[in-house]
Parts: structure tokens; sequence; C-alpha cells
């Protein structure tokens, strides 16, 4: 069994997510520059063995599609192309930064650690990742 990696696709910021080889525990793994998220997936998928991408699908409370999912169509033809070998799936991620900054402040992060927004896209990420894990399991 290979590592199912969760992506928080951002504009600016993406968050990442990864389980263990048996796909048992989501972890935060990372942030990344968007820019930056092809060459980083492409070298991490070079050491770790990585079975499928799990990225967040922002959804409306109507169901309808999010803005920035015009974004993250760009950004999913690019990764197909570029890993075409490795699978891809949605995830509804409607209240996960929500979530994530809730997480915060029930682990006791102080104010000036919560406005950190790489760490609510990681812990976002993680939310995706656990969500797909449950409804698989």
């Amino acid at each position: 069994m290979g590592r199912i990696l969760a992506i928080d696709y951002g504009t600016k910021r993406t968050g990442l997510a990864v389980t263990d080889e048996m796909q048992i525990i989501a972890s935060g793994l990372t942030t990344v520059h968007t820019k930056g998220l092809l060459g980083f997936l492409e070298d991490y998928i070079a050491v770790e063995n990585v079975e499928k991408f799990v990225v967040g699908e922002p959804k409306q409370m109507d169901n309808t599609a999010s803005e920035s999912e015009v974004y993250i169509q760009k950004f999913l033809e690019k990764l197909r192309k570029r890993i075409p070998h490795i699978p891809i799936e949605r995830v509804d991620e409607r209240f996960t930064s929500k979530m994530a900054f809730q997480t915060m402040i029930d682990s006791g992060l102080k104010k000036k650690q919560r406005q950190n927004k790489a760490l609510i896209d990681e812990i976002s990420a993680t939310l995706i990742l656990q969500s797909y894990l449950a409804s698989n399991s």
C-alpha cells in the first residue's frame, strides 16, 4: 500500500497532509507556495510511495462550486499531465477552514499562533484526508 496525499489548494499557499503507508493515520505534511506545488509533489513522490491524491472540493452551502474551483480545475489539469499515474479523488471541504481554526483553539494555541495561515492550510488538508479515510473505511 502507498500513502494518500491530500491537497488543500489555495492560490497563494497549499496545505498538504499524508497518510502512513497503511492508510490509517492522517498527518499534516507541510504548506507550500502554490507556485512551487507541482515541483514539490514530483520531488515527494520520487521518495515516497504515493498511491492517490485527494483534493479538496470547495462548495457553497447550496452545493454549487465555489469561485476557487476554477483555479483548482486548472491545477488538476497540470497535475494530471505531470503525474498521470497517480489517480485523483475529490472531497467536499466546505467547513475545513473553520474546523481547522477551531482545532487550533481547542489545542490551546495562542492567538498569535492561530493567525498562522500556513498552519490553518496544513490542518485543513489533514481534515480533508481524515474525512476521506472515514468515508472509505
